[in-house]
Formats: structure tokens, C-alpha cells, sequence
């Protein structure tokens, strides 16, 4: 699977996500300061990655930045964009399984590296449901905002 992948800073988790991500068999597509020809502004950083995803560049996308609160917010301002702020294991299960969410942020502040491999464990082990309500409520969730 093609993840992109983007942080603001170098500090927590940022390099472990990548190379844990690289462990895993996935092709990171790096942004910010995982990709050294790229500003790493935390609202660029994190539209690239959202932009890889609906574009089909990147399959799905974990974003980053200190609290993981601006870099959910950047995500899903792009049309297409399903991101979940994880702080741990169950609430990734549960975004990747109710939401269909497609990008994952994370708080580099918060995440240590034993709960990162359990969001990353949840996120990738977990499918979406295919419960006629929960399908119904992620079409929803495309149709709000487009006209």
C-alpha cells in the first residue's frame, strides 16, 4: 500500500512512523520534514499528503504535527479526506471501521512509539463496515459541504 506521510517537526514519533510504515511493506510517499525538498509548515505538509490521497497518489495518508489537532483540521479541508485524530488503538479501529477514514493524524507530543505500532496495528487490521447505516452515514459525510 502507498501511504503518504507528513510531519511538521522532527521530534516524537515522525521518523519511527516512516520507517515503521517502510517495515511494513508500504511504499511512505515522505512530506515536511520527512522530504528534505519540501517546506514543512505543518497546513502544507499535511494538504500534500490529503492531496496525494484523493488524488490517487498515495492509497491513504498519516499526517502529523505537535498536537495532531491542525494537521486533522488541514486534512479535512480537502474534498474527499475522511482523517481521524487517533490517541490510541480503539479510536483508530473505530475511525478506519465507522468513518471509512483514509488519513490518520497523529499528535507527535502524545504518541509514544509502543502506542504508535498499536494505532498503526488497529488502523491497518481494521476494515470499514458494510452496515447499510454506517454506508449510508460516510455517504453522508462525502455530500456535506459540495453543492
Amino acid at each position: 500500500m502507498r501511504i503518504s506521510v507528513s510531519a511538521d517537526w522532527d521530534k516524537g514519533v515522525a521518523r519511527q512512523l516512516a520507517e515503521e510504515l517502510n517495515h511494513r511493506g508500504h511504499e511512505v510517499i515522505p512530506h515536511g520534514v520527512l522530504n528534505p525538498e519540501e517546506k514543512d509548515d505543518w497546513a502544507l505538509c499535511t494538504e500534500a499528503a490529503a492531496q496525494d490521497v484523493v488524488q490517487g497518489r498515495a492509497d491513504q495518508a498519516v499526517v502529523c504535527c505537535w498536537t495532531g489537532t491542525g494537521a486533522g483540521i488541514a486534512a479535512n479541508k480537502v474534498p474527499g479526506v475522511r482523517a481521524a485524530l487517533c490517541t490510541d488503538a480503539y479510536t483508530a479501529s473505530g475511525a478506519r471501521r465507522w468513518n471509512d477514514a483514509n488519513v490518520l493524524a497523529l499528535s507527535l507530543r502524545l504518541t509514544s512509539a509502543s502506542v504508535l505500532t498499536e494505532i498503526l496495528d488497529a488502523w491497518f487490521d481494521t476494515t470499514p463496515s458494510q452496515d447499510p447505516v454506517d454506508q449510508k452515514n460516510i455517504r453522508h459525510v462525502n455530500r456535506i459541504g459540495s453543492a
